[in-house]
């Protein structure tokens, strides 16, 4: 069997998910309209009844008819699923909960693009009880495949919420009783002590270029999380996805 791009463009308003924990913690999503599940033979212990149950179409397919279709089977692992988009919380649904919240973190991304760092935050996020990260709808991308495949199942669990300005976000947050500290490395090293509150949001920025200018002045503090850098070898600074985990893993430990 044989399926054409033109027909599998056809599925308006459905995006693709690829990878085994991503496809799997999608069709265990009851939120979730699957469509279609294309899975290569060499995954085909990977079906189940209760899986067969949650979407509805299955094409078993040869692998050489996957590669012609997704490519190569080290980025789809060889399941790719047609699903609907999720429907995201606004910033002021999530305020209305989070007053009720004594203890709550939020990460916010100032100019992150790379897909797979965020899908790499999103999971940290599951593990460290934080469940909202707020980006701009200007400087960021959409969900994708890479982006779910990354987040390794937690995408279904985390709001991804798009604010047309980060600076009023953050003056909504403060009115909410959140602190605001922004993760900067280039700080001094005196400051490099991660004492964050219970109600926190950790703005981070992208790697290079950091957090703006405009975005520093917006924080009630910058913290920096202290390392011993190698200029030899210029290792200087952290994955933004792994800056993100560190701050987290802090606030889980000192708040929970």
């Amino acid at each position: 069997m044989k399926f054409s791009d033109k027909k599998r463009k056809k599925n308006k308003g459905f995006k693709e998910i690829f990878g085994t924990h991503a496809v799997r913690a999608a069709l265990n999503n009851p939120n979730r309209d699957n469509q279609k599940l294309f899975i290569s033979e060499s995954q085909s212990s990977f079906l189940n009844i209760n899986i067969k149950k949650s979407v509805k179409e299955i094409n078993e397919l040869p692998n050489k008819e996957m590669f012609k279709l997704f490519g190569n089977e080290s980025s789809h692992q060889g399941i790719v699923l047609i699903t609907s988009n999720l429907t995201q919380p606004s910033l002021e649904e999530i305020l209305s909960v989070s007053n009720k919240k004594e203890i709550d973190v939020i990460v916010m991304l100032d100019q992150v693009t790379d897909p797979n760092n965020i899908g790499s935050i999103m999971r940290s996020c599951a593990l460290f009880n934080c469940n909202t990260i707020i980006i701009s709808k200007d400087n960021a991308p959409d969900i994708t495949a890479s982006m779910a495949k990354a987040a390794s199942g937690a995408l279904e669990i985390i709001n991804y919420i798009k604010v047309t300005n980060l600076s009023r976000a953050i003056y909504q947050l403060k009115q909410n009783y959140y602190w605001i500290y922004g993760l900067d490395s280039n700080i001094n090293n005196s400051n490099s002590h991660l004492e964050l509150p219970k109600k926190c949001v950790l703005v981070i920025g992208s790697e290079g270029k950091g957090l703006r200018e405009l975005t520093k002045k917006e924080c009630d503090g910058l913290i920096a999380i202290p390392m011993k850098t190698n200029s030899n070898f210029q290792i200087e600074s952290l994955n933004v996805a792994n800056a993100c985990s560190i701050a987290l893993y802090e606030h889980f430990v000192k708040n929970h």
